[in-house]
């Protein structure tokens, strides 16, 4: 499959942060009816799923078509989610305010070639970056979930909000390699 143009999959540009006004129409979960102390479960809950899907042979390489990512490819995204939320939610609970560089995670799936990874080492990757996660909220206290930062389009988060936003994407994507609406375990 190698080398594909990241043309191929048309970006996905979209401003996502309305998942926070309102439950998603595709993948069907309502981040902002979400409680801060239920993201680190959901996070969990999320890695087990994708480790779930491995063993059900769900993640390979391989398009399923010109407009979508591979799942072996949504597999490698969701691991990258998990180490950039946790990073931005570190400097949120370090720092006043911080801005964040955007991610071009179209441009990351072709740099760090997601469809030719391998599959087992990419969800053991996920699990460990998920459990990461999931640890550093359990650790947040009451008065650090309304800490501040921004995206570099300008978007504003609290700690309480980039949690529930981040854990959107990966239960999406499990919607995307699936078609299972919130999937569970």
């Amino acid at each position: 499959m190698w080398p594909y143009s990241r043309d191929v999959v048309v970006p996905d540009t979209k401003d996502w942060t309305w998942v926070l006004d309102r439950p998603c129409p595709e993948c069907g979960f309502d981040a902002g009816g979400c409680r801060n102390d239920e993201v680190a479960g959901l996070v969990r809950q999320n890695a087990r799923v994708w480790n779930r899907l491995l063993t059900d042979g769900a993640i390979v390489p391989g398009r399923p078509s010109d407009s979508s990512w591979s799942s072996l490819e949504y597999a490698c995204h969701v691991r990258d989610v998990y180490r950039l939320f946790r990073t931005r939610i570190r400097l949120m609970l370090k720092d006043d305010d911080p801005l964040f560089d955007n991610w071009d995670q179209d441009a990351s799936a072709v740099e760090d070639r997601y469809d030719s990874q391998v599959p087992e080492v990419v969800v053991a990757e996920l699990a460990a970056a998920a459990e990461a996660m999931a640890t550093q909220l359990d650790e947040v206290t009451d008065g650090q979930w309304q800490r501040p930062g921004r995206r570099g389009n300008g978007s504003s988060f609290r700690v309480e909000t980039i949690a529930r936003y981040m854990v959107h994407d990966p239960i999406h994507h499990v919607w995307d390699v699936t078609g299972d609406r919130a999937a569970g375990d």
